[in-house]
């Protein structure tokens, strides 16, 4: 159905990812054009509208990440100019990039996440506040690709992992450190499509890991016994349909040695770059390559609100 309609791939963005999301979009595109779509390659800035409206988009594959793209932004522009667009809606998409929201969101779904604490930049955080002690992990409330994130060990690292989550927001979640497998759930058409270990060279799949071809090893599937496994999946899901969103997501998890899986948060808008697990989990869970996957995800673009 979208071969007869010309598709604006949106990448590039303002967000801290944008150097991610270039690579992102530069797959997309060229996976889209191999099969016969008829594309448009869009850097989005804040022109966005014009250019939308000027290059006649009718649909849209968002390979955004992190804010005004992944937060429900981008989502809301394309809902008022009638564009059918890739992924989660705007509430759902506002929902995953916030992780207080999302938080709580999961913990009224009976869903299992660290223990927190939520500060603003004028709050003051003491470790004898804490209900949990060191280890904790140090986060801002809207990021992805773990930018702004430390884990602290001891307490005269606390001030240096304050000043760099503020530095990215004006919100940040201090958590109790959960030690486990890094598990990750790809989600495709409202269905788990396999689970994929990580493995990180650094202290914990930081921004370098996941971006640094030889930093991190993915075991597919991921080294848990078969219910074990199956549970993992469907905490994912759970976790994809607790916010309310659609097409497509990787859920992170932790999985401790006792068998309790900590969601992280929801992805909406995962990376498609020749190293991001959700085409991996594909190819190796669901058999799709990278071209079926992107053509199953821009099939399903849509709109959210019906507007007779």
């Amino acid at each position: 159905m979208m071969k007869s309609k010309k598709i604006g791939v949106l990448f590039g963005g303002l967000s801290a990812e944008r150097e991610v999301s270039l690579k992102s979009g530069a797959a997309v595109c060229k996976a889209l054009a191999g099969q016969g779509y008829i594309t448009a390659a869009i850097d989005v800035g804040r022109d966005l509208p014009e250019v939308l409206k000027r290059e006649g988009i009718e649909a849209a594959f968002i390979a955004l990440h992190g804010r005004y793209g992944e937060d429900g932004c981008v989502q809301g522009l394309l809902e008022l100019l009638q564009i059918p667009y890739t992924g989660s809606g705007v509430l759902a998409s506002a929902l995953a990039m916030h992780k207080l929201y999302s938080k709580q969101a999961f913990a009224a779904s009976g869903i299992l996440t660290a223990p927190f604490r939520c500060y603003r930049r004028d709050e003051t955080v003491k470790l004898a506040d804490l209900p949990f002690g060191l280890p904790l992990v140090v986060k801002p409330v809207q990021e992805g690709s773990s930018v702004g994130v430390s884990i602290v060990r001891e307490e005269a690292a606390l001030a240096a992992a304050l000043d760099l989550a503020f530095h990215h927001d004006d919100e940040i979640l201090v958590e109790q450190y959960i030690k486990g497998q890094e598990v990750q759930v790809g989600i495709l058409d409202d269905a788990p499509i396999g689970a994929i270990e990580i493995i990180p060279k650094n202290e914990f799949y930081d921004f370098e890991a996941k971006y640094t071809d030889g930093m991190a090893e993915h075991v597919f599937p991921a080294r848990l016994e078969p219910a074990l496994y199956e549970k993992a999946q469907q905490i994912g899901l759970a976790a994809h349909r607790a916010l309310g969103c659609k097409g497509y997501s990787r859920v992170d998890l932790l999985v401790t040695p006792a068998g309790e899986s900590y969601v992280l948060e929801v992805n909406t808008l995962p990376g498609m770059t020749a190293l991001s697990l959700l085409p991996e989990i594909a190819a190796k869970g669901a058999g799709l390559s990278f071209e079926n996957l992107v053509a199953r995800i821009i099939e399903s673009a849509a709109l959210s609100i019906k507007v007779n």
